[in-house]
């Protein structure tokens, strides 16, 4: 009877998993649920030059740091990507990605397409795209008025630059549309256990098949 050489649940290496949206379509809140139900998922937590806003805590949404810090952190290359958006800006801190996927952890990213460009040309093979859709135009200026987190005049802002990101989708591996959140939510799951499933992501597949072979020549 052959014995030995078993394949271990989750021994695989890790990935970035990165959900993108115009502001106000739901990436947002589709992170939060996926971080609160499934399991090896965490969220990489960013660098802001922006102001902290009521809720949040620093170190757990965001760390919060001024210009001049940021401007370090990219010349020093410890940031994994980094961009400008609405005069903020903001960055992913390399290490603790790279050790989280090492470690067979999947981190998830809410960031725009010019951080998921960055994640691409750096580290292609471990990264995981969905751009994230609003039904309507109209749908997505009322989310914006809804959460009231900020002026008419910012909220126009967005509005406007909603198309510029809208232009990004077909450079995403996956595209959801958030017409009704509990279907985007399996959509995206759905997702993702796939791409846990690959082949080249299971860094212990190779050495399993391979014992069994030996086990199968006896």
């Amino acid at each position: 009877m052959a014995t030995g050489g078993t394949l271990k649940d989750g021994e695989r290496r890790g990935l970035m998993f990165v959900l993108s949206s115009p502001s106000g379509a739901g990436k947002s809140t589709l992170a939060r649920m996926l971080i609160e139900k499934m399991s090896d998922l965490s969220m990489s937590v960013s660098v802001t030059t922006r102001a902290k806003r009521p809720g949040e805590v620093d170190g757990e949404h965001y760390y919060f740091i001024d210009k001049p810090k940021f401007g370090a952190m990219v010349k020093a290359g410890e940031l994994l990507e980094h961009a400008t958006v609405f005069d903020n800006s903001y960055g992913t801190p390399r290490k603790a990605v790279e050790d989280a996927l090492s470690a067979g952890q999947d981190v998830l990213f809410d960031i725009d397409w010019q951080g998921t460009q960055q994640l691409r040309e750096k580290a292609r093979a471990d990264v995981v795209s969905v751009f994230i859709l609003p039904p309507s135009a109209a749908d997505l200026e009322k989310r914006l008025h809804t959460r009231a987190q900020d002026s008419d005049e910012v909220i126009r802002g967005r509005m406007d630059r909603a198309s510029h990101e809208l232009s990004h989708w077909a450079e995403y591996d996956y595209v959801v549309t958030n017409s009704q959140l509990d279907d985007a939510y399996a959509q995206v799951v759905t997702i993702l256990k796939a791409e846990r499933l690959k082949r080249e992501r299971q860094t212990g597949l190779s050495a399993f098949v391979r014992e069994l072979q030996k086990q199968l020549e006896k």
